[in-house]
Formats: C-alpha cells, structure tokens, sequence
C-alpha cells in the first residue's frame, strides 16, 4: 500500500536558491523545510514541491544517472495547479521571472488554462475548472 500522509514532487533545479525565491514567492508560502540540497514547499496537509539540485539527484543516485542540468532545453515536468485566476497567476509568474508558454484559454479537455516555464525549463500550469 502507498502511504500518502506526506507526497514530494521534486522538480530537479540548477539553482536551488534562485528557483526557491521563485516559487516560494509564486505559491506565497514559505519553505516547510531549506537547507543545502533540498527546499520543500508545503502546498496542503499532504503534498509538497521539492526543488533538488540537479548535481544533487546525480550524487545521492551514485552517479548511475545523467545530471539533469545538462539539458533544460527540452521540459523535464509539469505543475498542473487549479487557480482562482490562471491570467493573474501568468502575470505573477512573468514577474517573478518565469517565461511565458501560452496564456489562459480554453482548451479541449474543459479547463481554463496558462502555462509558464521555470528558469530549468519545467511547465508550471495555471487552471481553472470551467463548468
């Protein structure tokens, strides 16, 4: 059985400080846990966003794996978080530095959507349930 009383989704980073200014300010909560190699962003009782160096998943996997800093150019995830307004939170990301993907429309599987990419070229989504 999975225990799901606490669940991490690590996005592997280059700059652990700069993307946890991002995101900390983005989500407007401060880190649950920060220390070297690790920022943890609590989101609800039980999921949290981990940010990772990516030198940091190659050292604790031994070596057995490629740096995932050596390529930002291709999207490694996607964030898909329902939002009370996915055009405020584009513009909030923007500002923070994020890069624009696509601004909030309508798409075929019924949510209200923006996208924004992180400084290491992972998907943030915006949405909004439409009725």
């Amino acid at each position: 059985m999975i225990n799901t009383s606490k669940i991490n989704f690590i996005v592997y980073v280059e700059d652990q400080n700069k993307s946890k200014d991002l995101y900390t300010a983005l989500f407007d909560r401060a880190p649950a846990l920060d220390v070297d190699g690790m920022t943890e962003i609590q989101l609800n009782d039980t999921t949290y966003i981990g940010l990772l160096p990516g030198n940091g998943i190659v050292e604790i996997l031994e070596g057995n794996i490629d740096n995932p800093n050596q390529n930002t150019a291709y999207p490694r995830c996607e964030i898909y978080l329902y939002v009370d307004s996915p055009e405020a939170y584009y513009e909030r990301a923007l500002n923070l530095g994020a890069r624009g993907i696509s601004e909030a429309k309508q798409r075929n599987w019924g949510d209200y959507t923006s996208y924004v990419s992180d400084f290491d070229g992972n998907i943030i989504a915006f949405a909004k349930a439409q009725p």
